[in-house]
């Protein structure tokens, strides 16, 4: 988490153009696609500023540009139709920087709006065990797990975005709140059983916790397992479009396998050796 933190902060994340503003094409070469090199070559004679290309399956070349108006968009279509044949646009989308703004700031709110959303329900479930825990302390530590699922992510994209000009954009945000909803879900699970054996069972705060994860431990894993083998499937035969969303589903939940029952239980036990010590 401390890494992820760090590199964060020193590189930040490569926004795509949802945040930045921009124009995206999806361009098909129905001659087969030419080099990257050449591309670049070819679109020199048109004034547009810096230019992202990628391959793709298909002989589909995928271009990020600077925001283009309706001119610029017809000269990009007529030099790659005259220099490498026949083209089909699949895709050519331009957002505005201001949109591209207001967009990043909107992510920023809603993911905050989420994790009070989280603890103000979680410790509303938990209020009938507010001893010897608070029941907000639930929700708290529901928070910490479902940020450490998170972080890890997005300080692996921010390696990723710095040396491999790896970007992030709305997608990236999407997969980032479904690990939180995922995450939340499978600590809500340890929870709750310790809320039952807390009520229906005797013996100490620690022992209690311990005897939860006990009898959680095979769901969690096996949840987690099936759910890793869809997202490699898909990851796998899905297609570009979504293979970005299920790449940071995949970190995001293999990471939270053990945040659950590593991460949230025992720093609830932590937390009450703490408040009996002082």
């Amino acid at each position: 988490m401390i890494l992820s933190i760090v590199f964060t902060s020193l590189w930040g994340l490569n926004f795509g153009i949802d945040f930045t503003g921009g124009s995206l094409a999806e361009i098909r070469f129905n001659d087969g696609a030419p080099d990257v090199s050449a591309l670049h070559e070819t679109l020199s004679t048109v004034e547009l500023g810096d230019t992202n290309i990628q391959t793709a399956e298909d002989n589909v070349v995928i271009f990020r540009f600077q925001f283009l108006d309706d001119e610029k968009r017809n000269q990009v279509i007529t030099v790659l139709t005259e220099q490498h044949g026949d083209v089909e646009a699949l895709q050519f989308t331009s957002i505005g920087p201001i949109i591209g703004e207001e967009l990043r700031v909107k992510t920023f709110y809603a993911i905050i709006g989420v994790l009070i959303a989280i603890i103000l329900y979680v410790a509303y479930a938990f209020r009938k065990v507010s001893k010897p825990i608070s029941s907000w302390k639930y929700g708290f530590l529901t928070i910490v797990a479902a940020f450490h699922d998170i972080i890890l992510p997005i300080g692996i994209f921010a390696v990723l975005g710095h040396f491999f000009e790896f970007e992030v954009n709305a997608t990236f945000v999407a997969a980032l709140l479904t690990i939180m909803g995922y995450s939340v879900n499978d600590t809500i699970v340890v929870f709750d059983r310790i809320r039952e054996n807390l009520l229906k069972t005797e013996g100490s705060f620690e022992e209690i916790v311990g005897r939860s994860v006990k009898q959680t431990l095979t769901r969690s894993i096996n949840t987690s397992i099936t759910t890793m083998l869809a997202l490699l499937a898909i990851f796998i035969f899905g297609g570009d479009t979504i293979r970005l969303f299920t790449g940071v589903l995949i970190i995001g939940i293999g990471i939270g396998a053990y945040s659950s029952i590593f991460l949230a239980s025992p720093l609830l036990v932590a937390w009450e050796r703490f408040r009996l010590r002082k």
